[in-house]
């Protein structure tokens, strides 16, 4: 179990520092309710982070590339650390605004390196555990997080969750600055980002995407179907409020069963991860989650709901984790930062497109229906990313050495 020490320690940190957002989000949601009274001040929350990425992800992939990740992230979650202890000082909605903004641009810098440290960090036949229990530490913390920032909201304030938000970014910084350097041969590379390093970068990734349209392939079928996911999650609490006629309580219970759904899902992805190949993780893991979502959009009832809820919680854990595995194995780490930051831009933008067609859509037509239609067409993009997935002569990609470890 020695190989596991560092894996077990990193995905500690950002479990603990996954737990505070979520308090952290309840709080700040509820903070800026109090403060405004309007849902349309905590809606503007939401797009906040959008435009962070906007902002940085041109350039912060080069950057990403040529530094040490290690440092990036301690640094990174220190500066969000400080930056989100200052928030219940701020005197006005817009100062709130203004430091949240901060923290996405930092947090913008996080993911991507996170991504390329646990492609050094962990060995290949390792990774996959590694994505079930990291998925599965996130499920405990969409789980826990919530409840406790509701105990904690009821007996002291919102600016006490914010505050445990704060320490525990630092908690993660210092868990992370005790795991080991893999970036040793970049210490002596330093570089400024001009314009001709971006291009040429970005000239890298194009070439890349040319010689590995496979990849591509599954990277377009995964995205495509998760933002879809996404957009249809925006009319979520309206489907079941609207059609399905269910209260707040029931809601909340619906969103708390599908939680406990995935990180049942991701538990067992970590039992399994040495007998089940990634393309099952990713092909089977993702068409049993869109039959969840389709399933979902037909229901009338609240059990039918809450079960195709669960259902599709479960299989998701193994979606993410099939592609997370699939993307760390083939993507290399010398533009991994690069590749991701630019995915994200991509996405974020794709993302807005889709939930303002699915909202208008929703406006002029029945919501089951849309909602129907959107479900049914990301079911047949998981079809068509499980029979790629499965192509005989494409297993290269896919193979998988913790069958055999």
């Amino acid at each position: 179990m020695g190989h596991w020490k560092h894996p077990i320690l990193l995905i500690s940190g950002i479990g603990i520092s996954n737990l505070g957002n979520w308090i952290y989000l309840i709080a700040i949601n509820i903070s800026i309710l109090n403060l405004t009274g309007s849902a349309a001040a905590v809606a503007g929350l939401y797009v906040i982070r959008p435009i962070a990425i906007l902002l940085t992800n041109t350039w912060a992939g080069s950057l990403i590339d040529r530094v040490n990740k290690r440092k990036m992230m301690i640094s990174v979650d220190i500066i969000r650390g400080i930056l989100i202890f200052v928030i219940p000082f701020m005197p006005s909605l817009w100062s709130i605004y203004s430091v949240l903004l901060l923290i996405s641009i930092a947090g913008a810098f996080f993911g991507p390196s996170s991504s390329v440290y646990i492609t050094k960090l962990v060995p290949s036949e390792h990774r996959k555990r590694f994505n079930s229990l990291m998925s599965m530490t996130g499920s405990g913390a969409f789980l826990a997080g919530p409840a406790i920032a509701g105990l904690l909201i009821m007996y002291t304030s919102t600016d006490i969750c914010i505050f445990i938000n704060a320490v525990t970014f630092l908690l993660c910084a210092l868990v992370i600055f005790f795991l080991p350097n893999v970036d040793i041969d970049l210490e002596q590379r330093k570089e400024p980002i001009r314009l001709p390093m971006l291009i040429n970068d970005y000239r890298g990734i194009a070439d890349f995407a040319k010689g590995m349209k496979y990849i591509m392939l599954i990277y377009f079928l995964f995205q495509m179907t998760m933002l879809i996911n996404f957009s249809l999650d925006s009319q979520e609490a309206t489907f079941i409020k609207t059609h399905l006629l269910l209260s707040d309580q029931s809601y909340g219970l619906i969103v708390s069963l599908t939680g406990a759904g995935a990180l049942a899902g991701a538990a067992c992805g970590a039992l399994f991860a040495n007998k089940l190949s990634i393309r099952l993780y990713l092909g089977v893991g993702m068409l049993f989650t869109q039959i969840g979502y389709l399933l979902f959009y037909l229901s009338d009832d609240f059990i039918t709901a809450t079960l195709s809820f669960v259902f599709l919680g479960f299989f998701m854990s193994f979606g993410n984790t099939g592609y997370t595995t699939f993307f760390q194995k083939n993507v290399p780490v010398s533009i991994m930062g690069r590749f991701g930051s630019l995915a994200e831009l991509i996405q974020a933008a794709v993302q807005i497109i889709l939930t303002l067609l699915v909202g208008a859509a929703a406006e002029l037509f029945s919501l089951q229906l849309v909602c129907f239609l959107f479900a049914a067409t990301a079911l047949g993009l998981a079809i068509v990313l499980l029979i790629a997935g499965f192509n005989p002569s494409k297993s290269m990609y896919y193979e998988d050495n913790s069958q055999s470890a």
